[in-house]
């Protein structure tokens, strides 16, 4: 075997073991995300919003839909920090697109990540967590009571009664309407970049037809 097809072996084996690394998760961490971390999949949804309580990641109490979502176009995942499989792939791809729309996220985008396990992700551990894959502002963790954070998923579809078993699921929205898509699995971060490009365009459209409709009133 020649040095070049020799290195090419090496690279594609510490390829395959860093990839089945990656997805096989242990029953105790996550024993419901086999199918979702092998194959994306997305579906259009209606969210609901629960006015309840939080926290983000500097202890500031949080209304999500008043004080994050409204007039927001959004990027939601549900995490916790005790993962080390799933989670933190997740948090790495909202990393990305963050990275990908810059400035924009903190203006017209904000990212949300929720914590599914309020009992032990407190907001000094949500703000250790954070530093990992946060690159700017615009960018809120959130936490609260185990009610209110129950609420919150089941109002957004995320709930599952069990931390072990909740998919891995980016949602992507309008702020000023209800419906939104669900992202299951390991998704392209350019696929959630492109729903954010499409959506700040559709409002650009919206705010023009409706300026030409002003202009045109008598």
């Amino acid at each position: 075997m020649n040095r070049f097809a020799h290195h090419g072996l090496l690279t594609f084996c510490l390829l395959t073991a860093g990839i089945g690394q990656a997805l096989a998760h242990s029953a105790d961490e996550h024993a419901g995300h086999d199918m979702p971390a092998q194959s994306a999949s997305s579906e259009r949804a209606q969210v609901k919003f629960a006015d309840v309580a939080l926290v983000d990641q500097d202890g500031q109490p949080v209304r999500l839909e008043k004080d994050l979502v409204s007039n927001k176009i959004v990027v939601m995942s549900f995490i916790y920090t005790s993962c080390t499989t799933v989670c933190p792939v997740v948090s790495s791809i909202m990393g990305k697109v963050q990275t990908q729309l810059g400035a924009r996220v903190g203006g017209e985008v904000q990212l949300v990540s929720i914590s599914v396990d309020p009992q032990r992700d407190d907001a000094k551990r949500l703000n250790d967590y954070a530093r990992n894959f946060q690159k700017g502002p615009g960018w809120s963790w959130l936490t609260g009571s185990s009610q209110s954070i129950n609420e919150t998923l089941k109002g957004l579809g995320s709930f599952s009664g069990d931390i072990k078993n909740h998919q891995p699921l980016i949602l992507v929205g309008d702020g000023n309407n209800r419906h939104w898509t669900r992202y299951y699995g390991f998704t392209d971060p350019a696929v959630l970049t492109r729903e954010v490009e499409k959506l700040s365009g559709l409002r650009n459209t919206h705010a023009k037809h409706t300026a030409i409709a002003m202009e045109q009133q008598p």
